[in-house]
């Protein structure tokens, strides 16, 4: 076992920034030989999917295989995860196809390189911003959402090349209408691309029962359709029948270039910019997350979101699209044994190794059979387990997914994202202002406690407790509350007690709007007594200036003892009652000298 490095306070900061050179410290041979096992078992699905991807994306698959390299590497040294694998994925190409239609087919691959530093600059602003941990207020069925709607799309949009049909429509229809075209237009169906196709589902899906029967978790079933595939196209001939391939793939790496920020499509390329930059933190995060719930590894999700955007950025001077984590990648990774972050540096070398050796032998690949295979990615992007229990378990979460499907399909893929978000945000802010009021009473036997239907009130002292945030997200609600407790003085009220133990987070709106109903109750003659006041509300009564209004007298602020401010307020009450109302206790000489007892 290595000897670990001295913390020191730059070197600590470092490693911070660099998690995978901290993985170093406690290094083992065993680790190693670990990670070069999982490496090497990503690489084999990384090459068919990173060429998939592209395609997905409308750029040659040569720019998928550059970044499943360098996004890849990139993204494996500065990821908090230690299994999590950056890099092209489905969800991510799919938007990319969506955002650049609007550019004319000769400046796709400049396109989707500048969106790949658009969404790479706003994922290091967030960073730097430290606002990747609001992530967590956006809800999962967003993302559940989106894979529907992604999923929908991806089939739909590969059904051209899997049937051998010819894309028609222009660039700037909705995608639904190119899908019309296409399928009422795009001639005939070709039948020895359908077949080819079709047998690369087959393949995929009878390696699948087969390791699943046998136990063989780790046999490449994508890669062995490809080859399969490439070997009977080359073998029959059939790319001169009309079977559309890939082409020769350089035997070379990606090379540095700057992307061309030049462009008229900067501005509208920094929406979808911005909608896919929040896609691939989600997406990545939530990959992440579901992969600590396995390791027990404790994540650090602004250094997560870091990562994306160094990936993203440093993939932009390289060719390479968009990208984020990976679902199967990062799934395999693990199922491999991979235990750090060098599993990913191994990988994208891996890649580079097989586009070196083998780039000019992928000319027979059909583009047909990377249809095919996409359609059964599709089918597994969408966690179906968990889209059965979000919609069966809640309201709000069925009308998020049903929300952000339809606008995938019938919007736009990359809004649809920046919609699911807004009706996150939209139905959640109702749900987190709203505020709760309880009466309470003092029973005949001298208790404190919230009232019943049967119970009688006291008509001297009313007792009143308010819960919730008071924030501007809750004013309507605590607004509905103070005109409730208004209603209920009447010309024999005295005193107005408000329990204030579980107000929370006081801001200018709700505080003026608390103190506007409190200046009207006490014009009618009323009394003010609050009890259970925390510090935060006490400092917010303070700054607004109803503490000085109603006098430190009538304020009781929460107590290190049980229940003893709202028994001091109220005692407090009683004091400022002449004479206690027909029904109360307090009439009793032996209940008045009696403490007053709590129950809630």
């Amino acid at each position: 076992m290595p000897t670990a490095l001295p913390d020191t306070g730059a070197l600590a900061r470092f490693y911070r920034l660099v998690p995978a050179v901290e993985s170093l410290r406690r290094y083992s041979f065993a680790a190693l030989r670990s990670d070069v096992v999982a490496g090497l078992t990503v690489a084999t699905v990384a090459v068919p999917q990173g060429m998939a991807y592209a395609l997905v994306a409308g750029v040659p698959v040569e720019h998928g295989l550059y970044t499943a390299i360098v996004m890849t590497a990139v993204g494996a040294l500065f990821d908090s995860s230690r299994q999590l694998i950056n890099g092209p994925t489905n969800a991510i190409s799919i938007a990319v196809l969506s955002a650049v239609a609007v550019v004319p087919p000769e400046g796709r691959i400049q396109a989707t390189v500048l969106l790949a530093f658009l969404v790479g600059s706003i994922q290091v602003a967030i960073t730097l911003l430290r606002l990747g941990d609001l992530t967590r207020y956006i809800s999962h069925s967003v993302i559940l959402g989106f894979t529907l709607g992604a999923g929908s799309l991806l089939v739909l949009d590969q059904l051209r090349n899997l049937l051998g049909l010819s894309s028609m429509g222009d660039v700037h229809d909705p995608f639904l209408v190119r899908f019309w075209l296409t399928m009422t237009g795009g001639g005939p169906v070709h039948l020895a691309t359908l077949a080819m196709g079709f047998g690369a589902i087959g393949l995929v899906l009878a390696l699948r029962a087969f390791k699943s029967r046998v136990g063989w978790r780790l046999l490449p079933d994508l890669l062995l359709a490809v080859v399969a595939a490439a070997a009977a196209c080359a073998w029959l001939g059939l790319d001169e029948q009309g079977v559309k391939v890939i082409g020769e793939i350089p035997a070379s790496l990606p090379s540095f270039a700057l992307p061309h920020l030049d462009t008229p499509f900067l501005r509208p390329l920094s929406t979808s910019a911005l909608a896919i930059a929040t896609l691939g933190l989600l997406e990545a995060i939530a990959m992440a997350k579901a992969i600590a719930a396995h390791t027990r590894q404790k994540l650090d999700i602004n250094q997560q979101c870091l990562s994306e955007g160094l990936a993203n950025l440093s993939g932009s001077f390289f060719q390479c699209i968009p990208g984020s984590g990976s679902l199967t990648r990062s799934a395999i990774n693990q199922q491999a044994g991979g235990l750090t972050q060098w599993s990913g540096v191994i990988s994208a070398l891996a890649v580079a190794a097989i586009v070196l050796a083998f780039g000019p032998y992928a000319h027979f690949i059909p583009k047909s059979a990377l249809a095919g295979i996409l359609m059964v990615s599709a089918w597994k992007m969408v966690d179906w387990k968990a889209l059965r229990y979000y919609a069966r378990t809640s309201r709000f979460d069925r009308v998020v997914i049903a929300i952000t499907a339809l606008a995938a399909v019938a919007i736009s893929i990359e809004f649809c994202v920046l919609i699911g978000v807004f009706m996150s945000f939209l139905l959640a802010v109702p749900r987190a202002g709203r505020m709760l009021l309880t009466e309470f009473i003092v029973s005949a036997d001298g208790v404190i406690h919230e009232r019943m239907e049967e119970d009688v009130v006291c008509g001297r002292i009313l007792i009143f407790g308010l819960e919730g945030e008071m924030f501007f997200g809750a004013a309507a609600s605590l607004e509905a509350h103070l005109e409730t407790i208004e209603e209920r003085i009447d010309a024999g009220t005295r005193v107005v007690v408000l329990r204030m133990k579980r107000l929370r987070s006081p801001d200018a709106v709700c505080m003026h709007l608390l103190d506007e109903h409190l200046q009207r109750i006490e014009a009618r003659g009323v009394h003010i007594i609050m009890v259970g006041v925390r510090n935060d509300m006490f400092g917010g009564l303070k700054r607004s200036g109803i503490a000085a209004r109603i006098g430190a007298d009538n304020i009781f602020r929460e107590q290190p003892v049980r229940h003893t401010s709202t028994q001091k307020g109220i005692h407090h009450a009683y004091e400022l009652v002449d004479e206690p109302c027909e029904t109360c206790p307090r009439r009793d000489p032996a209940v008045k000298a009696e403490p007053l007892g709590y129950s809630i």
